[in-house]
């Protein structure tokens, strides 16, 4: 068999079967190759540890170096139980802590001032200022990713809420839609500025185009700078920052208490589209208040006392 044919078969099948349970792994595809051919040059026929560190140590950054290893260990712990000719390299070998940086929040009165910035946008008389105003009015009130947003299609919008068909992780999901936010939508889509169109997209350009993302990012930069949002100290504000925002205000409506806590994890994580509930705990980092009465819950029932 020709060098390297051992390895491009194994993590041929461990591809297949990640991606049957609905996980795309384009970029984890390219680096499995790249280290194939990386180790099939060093005559490697299997994956061995030094082999897969040595590839690793390529990448020009720790998280880079890291990524390499661990998507190279990950296949290896599943192709190890058909072949164990294969090492399965150690986890954490480079010591790498992913870190996050708090998101930017926005205040009530900063998402009010955005929007009326949106409708105020030049050439009052075409879609586009209705369209901005619209779809950030859509993100508050849904949490939305700003992928699903603009890939919704006038189909999708429902007496039952808003169908997000396969997203960032394939999956679909139906958002309820408050009475406002519905209103709001419908009144876009009923606009007379709207322009005839046979493509099936809600957010349209004034063209009659599916907006897309390269369209609204440097109009949102605009928007955010008419607003005088991007003053002072911290985060810039970005469109995700109105799903960050949408998630920790769930959050902090969230009664106090063990159970409730846990129930309102859950619900926020399937409502958010989140692959697993790790995602969304991430959230009580931007909820001081919340994380501080949870610490304390957490206190009293390590002790024994009712939570």
């Amino acid at each position: 068999m020709a060098r390297g044919a051992v390895m491009i078969a194994a993590i041929e099948g461990y591809l297949a079967v990640r991606r049957l349970g609905g996980f795309t792994l384009s970029n984890n595809e390219y680096l499995l190759r790249s280290f194939v051919a990386y180790a099939s040059a060093q005559g490697e026929a299997v994956i061995r540890t030094a082999t897969v560190v040595a590839w690793a140590n390529l990448g020009p950054s720790l998280a880079q170096r890291h990524r390499r290893y661990e998507t190279v260990r990950q296949c290896a712990t599943q192709v190890h139980l058909d072949d164990p000719r294969h090492d399965v390299p150690p986890a954490g070998y480079f010591g790498y802590r992913k870190t996050r940086r708090p998101p930017r929040l926005y205040t009530a009165a900063e998402i009010d001032h955005l929007l009326a910035v949106a409708a105020a946008l030049p050439s009052p008389d075409t879609l586009t200022p209705h369209t901005y105003r619209t779809l950030i009015g859509l993100l508050v009130a849904t949490g939305l990713r700003i992928s699903e947003a603009l890939a919704l299609q006038i189909e999708d919008v429902r007496d039952d809420g808003l169908l997000i068909r396969k997203t960032k992780f394939q999956k679909t999901r139906l958002v309820p839609l408050h009475e406002t936010a519905r209103t709001g939508l419908e009144q876009y889509l009923r606009h007379p500025a709207r322009p005839p169109s046979r493509t099936p997209w809600v957010f349209l350009s004034d063209r009659g185009r599916p907006l897309r993302y390269r369209d609204v990012h440097p109009v949102f930069r605009r928007l955010v700078v008419r607003a005088r949002l991007d003053r002072g100290s911290g985060r810039a504000p970005t469109l995700h920052g109105l799903r960050h925002t949408f998630a920790v205000r769930a959050l902090a409506a969230t009664p106090i208490g063990r159970r409730q806590v846990g129930q309102a994890m859950r619900a926020l994580a399937t409502y958010l589209g989140h692959v697993s509930i790790t995602s969304t705990y991430w959230y009580l980092e931007a909820t001081p208040d919340l994380l501080a009465e949870v610490a304390t819950v957490s206190e009293r029932f390590v002790c024994g006392a009712p939570a």
